[in-house]
């Protein structure tokens, strides 16, 4: 009786939908994907994990080449939306050829595993640097012009990214910036907004649940589950040039309701 309720029922709910009995929710999700083939791509290893899809490391037995493929977790394989944001990601990234934009070689299918075939950036995420501390204004403006050009040529084609944050911006260890997980985003015609269709909240990472995006980096139109549009965008964008700047979050909380009041 002094147990119950110990544990709090999102991390329950987390580990029953991604954990397979008798293991953790990282091994279990590792242990079945690591090693098997998809097409011509062996995956050798899990980067990381979003409530949008699981990305691995896999070796291209063909072009010789590493690349990330990125999987739609088990739990989500019979939900239609998922896979229609899914496929529509990989269309939405292969009309979007930048060299700020993560690249996307193909899709693939094997064994019952849905795989996007993405290009493998090394390096570190934005997020990561930030953890160090405020970058000095020069380079701030340099991943800032950077991240930029990638927005313009996306919302050019109509497409809006919707979960611009900086874990999902890469620094190559050449300095380059390269915006990668278009998994939320939403192709709009130039002269509409966006009406947000079944939407997820997010904190950290990416959870399902009321709106679509990042807490702390989302316009208030999208927090209050509004149509959207570039905007959006520009606005996620000012919160992470102001992050660069400062050290610290343009708009912090605790909680996801801090986030979103802030």
């Amino acid at each position: 009786a002094s147990a119950f309720l110990a544990t709090p029922i999102g991390e329950l709910a987390a580990n029953t939908v991604t954990s397979a009995p008798g293991g953790s929710p990282d091994a279990s999700a590792s242990r079945h994907l690591v090693g098997l083939r998809i097409g011509t791509y062996e995956i050798r290893a899990r980067i990381g994990a979003g409530g949008m899809g699981e990305v691995y490391r896999a070796h291209d037995h063909t072009l010789h080449r590493d690349v990330a493929i990125k999987v739609l977790p088990a739990a989500f394989l019979n939900d239609r939306d998922r896979l229609s944001r899914f496929e529509r990601e990989a269309r939405m990234l292969a009309s979007l050829n930048h060299q700020h934009i993560g690249a996307i070689y193909g899709v693939e299918e094997s064994a019952g595993v849905r795989a996007l075939v993405l290009e493998l950036v090394e390096g570190t995420t934005l997020s990561d640097r930030l953890a160090t501390g405020p970058i000095p204004l020069k380079d701030s403006l340099g991943i800032a012009r950077q991240i930029a050009d990638a927005l313009e040529a996306a919302h050019a084609k109509g497409i809006v990214h919707r979960d611009l944050k900086p874990a999902n911006i890469k620094i190559t260890p050449d300095g380059i910036v390269k915006v990668l997980d278009f998994g939320l985003a939403k192709a709009v015609p130039s002269d509409e907004v966006d009406a947000l269709s079944p939407p997820a909240v997010t904190f950290s990472g990416s959870h399902e649940g009321l709106i679509l995006g990042t807490a702390a980096y989302m316009s208030p139109e999208q927090a209050r589950g509004q149509a959207v549009d570039k905007r959006t965008d520009s606005w996620a964008f000012g919160c992470i040039v102001y992050e660069m700047l400062t050290g610290r979050m343009a708009f912090p909380g605790k909680t996801v309701s801090d986030c979103i009041a802030a």
